[in-house]
Formats: C-alpha cells, sequence, structure tokens
C-alpha cells in the first residue's frame, strides 16, 4: 500500500509544470478546486549566508496570490525568528532598500511581505531590477542573507499577480496585518 501512495502525485502539489522566465518558474496549471489558473512564480538561489552555517541550504522567494492578496514569501531551510523579534531589509541593483514590515510563520523559516503596498512597491522595483539582495536580522537567531539573480521578472510578475493585480492595493487585506503581534517568541 505505502508502495502504491509512493506512485501517485498530484500535479497541484508537486510543481512540474512550470514555464523557465530568466531562473524563474511560472507554474502553468489550473486549480483543480476553482478552475482558475494557479497564480505563483518561483526563484531559487544557492547564495545564502547565515551565522550558524557554513555552507547554508538554497532559498526559495515566491510571489503568488493567497487569498485573492498578493504576497512575497521567501523561505529558508533554517529558523530565521519570529514576527516578534526578527526584521528583513532588501535592496535592488543600487537603489535605496527598505524594510517593511512582515511577518514570520509559523516554522520561522519563511518570511512574508503581504501588505498590498508594500508587495506592489516591491513588484514594481522588481521589474526592472537584475539583483535583489535580501537580509535578515533577529534578536535570537543568527543574521541571514540572500542574493538573488531577478531577471526575467516582468513576465514572472504578470503570471503571479493575475488573479490578484497590484493595483487592487486599496482593498482591505484577507490576511492578518502584518503589524500585529504574533502569538509567538
Amino acid at each position: 500500500m505505502l508502495l502504491l501512495a509512493a506512485c501517485t502525485h498530484d500535479p497541484y502539489v508537486n510543481a512540474t509544470n512550470t514555464t523557465p522566465s530568466g531562473e524563474w518558474r511560472i507554474e502553468r496549471q489550473i486549480d483543480r478546486v476553482t478552475g482558475a489558473p494557479i497564480s505563483s512564480v518561483l526563484l531559487m538561489t544557492s547564495r545564502v549566508s547565515n551565522g550558524n552555517a557554513v555552507f547554508a541550504p538554497p532559498a526559495q522567494m515566491q510571489l503568488a496570490c493567497f487569498k485573492e492578496h498578493p504576497v512575497v514569501v521567501i523561505a529558508f531551510a533554517f529558523k530565521i525568528g519570529s514576527t516578534r523579534n526578527a526584521e528583513l531589509g532588501y535592496r535592488f541593483d543600487d537603489k535605496p532598500g527598505h524594510e517593511p514590515r512582515v511577518r514570520v510563520v509559523e516554522d520561522y523559516k519563511r518570511v512574508v511581505i503581504d501588505d498590498p503596498n508594500e508587495v506592489a512597491r516591491f513588484a514594481g522595483e522588481l521589474a526592472t531590477a537584475d539583483g535583489l539582495y535580501v537580509r535578515i536580522r533577529s534578536l535570537n537567531t543568527a543574521r541571514t542573507s540572500a542574493e538573488f539573480k531577478v531577471a526575467g521578472a516582468p513576465a514572472a510578475i504578470a503570471a503571479a499577480y493575475a488573479g490578484c493585480p497590484l493595483t487592487a492595493a486599496t482593498h482591505a487585506s484577507a490576511l492578518p496585518p502584518a503589524g500585529r503581534p504574533a502569538e509567538e517568541d
């Protein structure tokens, strides 16, 4: 029985139907529940540093619609802190950097930008950039950084936010506010 279960796979769970745009992977499949295209793109990098790791594992950035709301998710393979004690800063190429309000989700390995105005600013600068530098400072874990090659972003941005256009930034968020304290340490 276990052997048979290992042979089945759902393309929704295993994003195997992707199209490249630069180093971006644009998901090209339909949600079997809603019948709508999945709005999600992924970008990996191996240029990751962490104060606790000699060789840090790769990181991933995802642009997506979640609950009809645009988000940016940056995921690591190790803990980066919590919403209460970590902050994210980012910079595209040589442009001025930003430190948006973010949430670190339950596994403490993913940071989420979910404020519609912050996502719109991020996507606007991403569209014309070649590189993205991200750093995370935390009070209870080591510092972390990642560098992404973001060329090809316009096609990725269009695909990621097709289901929740960035012009909807004035709509109320379906997600908890980023500035709200989380029930975590």
